[in-house]
């Protein structure tokens, strides 16, 4: 057939769709899937659909399931390191292939050699830096960059083969999820299996290896060769995943996931399970939206999807998320503010040999106690307030509750024990004293107290609150004092 009568043809049949369609054959814009779309594609009612969503759902499942030891054992960048390792591997399998007449383009001979440089990028690493004086990141920089540039290099050559052309194997670098077979499928639910069932078994070992290596090899446990077999299952994971998100985005499916789990949990076994959870999640909701809108890339997609997962966990994660922090950051500071304002009237009182409950104290004095600004210091009065700690009177002036009083008083007598460690322990001049004290005075452990307590309780045992250390100096205990003569 000529080649303008197959133009002729595919442009009628083109013209022939879009008037069916309503839609220009040169329409790029993006639409929005309708209601039955979204069911059809969420409920895996397509078998291609079917196939893809599952096979990415298992991918970001082993992913996040190694990656969360990987993260741990601080070795995060290791699969980017593997990932542009397999580039060569999958351009020499295929000229090797080629040049004993079998078929090129099979998707386990391309894997095949992706694991074998794959596996020769992790070697790589451990020798150059179990023998070298050449940091690890060093290394992954090193194996990256020069199985990369290799990689890039045989690709070159596969071009000027006749069956280069055709190959295809460019859609190794950025991926290709909607070419997916159910044989790619099972092949990534073989390997997301064996993965799963290998961390389950090696837990503890995983576990004391990412925490304390060191430990680890003085017990006499086998570090190297636990090494290697995580290093392998980061080989699996990331040869596996290049048929879905590519060499260069497979990295994104083993650190992300694990790093936004970081935020929800502190127990390692929770943070694993998260961690699957959430790249099982990325996998699903990527391909389906990927299926939903066809011009966007199911690779990128999922990587998308779960950035947008990791930005959530970071702000609104219950352990380590920024909104936590924050919370705590504002509950720390006003607990903070109320003890100092606690303090100040009651060493107000003190000053004036009063009792505490009864005297008032004007703002206008309470300003010059400390270095508040008008809007702190109001801030701080409202808090106790409502806490029920301080009431203003018909006076003006501010007096303490009897909660207040039981506040202030463990306030003040924190403080006082802080500042005689500090002059008897760090050589601190008394005068000096204060401001170092109002720095940790808030967070004192119980433990803590009752050594501080035994420092005053020689020439103080029957004061609930000690005297100020700015006055007089405190003594040893005379246990300590012997010790050290």
């Amino acid at each position: 057939m000529p080649l303008w009568i197959a133009l002729a043809l595919v442009l009628s049949c083109s013209t022939a769709f879009a008037q069916r369609t309503g839609q220009s054959i040169t329409d790029t814009t993006i639409r929005w899937p309708s209601g039955g779309e979204l069911l059809r594609v969420f409920s895996l009612q397509d078998y291609n659909t079917r196939v893809v969503v599952i096979g990415t759902m298992l991918l970001g499942l082993a992913a996040g399931t190694i990656g969360a030891f990987m993260l741990l054992r601080k070795r995060a960048l290791m699969g980017d390191a593997l990932s542009h390792a397999t580039l060569p591997g999958i351009g020499l399998a295929f000229m090797i292939a080629t040049q004993f007449g079998l078929n090129a383009k099979s998707l386990p001979v391309l894997l095949a050699g992706a694991l074998v440089t794959g596996v020769a990028g992790v070697l790589c690493i451990l020798l150059i830096r179990n023998y070298s004086r050449i940091k690890e990141d060093a290394a992954l920089g090193i194996v990256l960059s020069v199985f990369f540039g290799a990689g890039v290099a045989v690709l070159g050559f596969v071009q000027k083969m006749q069956t280069g052309s055709a190959a295809g194997l460019e859609s190794f670098i950025y991926g290709k999820t909607a070419s997916m077979l159910s044989s790619d499928a099972w092949l990534i639910g073989i390997a997301a299996g064996t993965v799963a069932v290998l961390c389950a078994l090696l837990f503890k070992e995983f576990t004391l290896l990412c925490f304390d290596g060191a430990y680890a090899r003085t017990e006499g446990w086998p570090v190297a060769f636990l090494d290697l077999v995580m290093m392998a299952m980061v080989v699996a994971v990331t040869v596996i995943g290049l048929q879905a998100v590519g060499l260069i985005l497979i990295i994104a499916l083993l650190i992300i996931p694990p790093a936004a789990a970081r935020f929800w949990t502190d127990r390692l076994s929770a943070m694993v399970l998260a961690s699957a959870a959430i790249g099982a999640i990325s996998g699903l909701l990527g391909a389906a939206l990927s299926a939903l809108v066809p011009r966007l890339p199911a690779g990128a997609i999922i990587v998308v999807v779960a950035s947008v997962i990791f930005v959530f966990s970071m702000i609104f994660g219950p352990t380590r998320g920024v909104l936590r922090r924050f919370r705590e950051h504002q509950r720390l500071s006003r607990k903070v503010s109320r003890q100092h304002l606690l303090r100040a009237i009651y060493e107000t009182a003190e000053g004036d040999n009063a009792d505490p409950m009864t005297m008032g104290v004007p703002v206008a004095e309470l300003m010059l106690m400390r270095s508040w600004s008008t809007a702190g210091l109001r801030r701080a009065l409202r808090s106790a307030e409502r806490a029920g700690l301080l009431f203003e009177g018909s006076d003006g002036n501010y007096r303490l509750t009897d909660d207040g009083m039981v506040e202030a008083t463990s306030a003040v007598r924190n403080h006082r024990l802080w500042e005689a460690y500090l002059v008897t322990h760090a050589d601190i001049a008394p005068s000096h004293v204060d401001r170092d004290a109002d720095q940790i005075e808030h967070v004192l452990g119980r433990q803590m107290i009752k050594k501080l307590e035994a420092i005053v309780a020689a020439d103080n045992p029957d004061l609930l609150v000690p005297p100020s250390p700015h006055a007089i100096r405190f003594k040893e205990p005379q246990m300590n004092a012997d010790k050290r003569r």
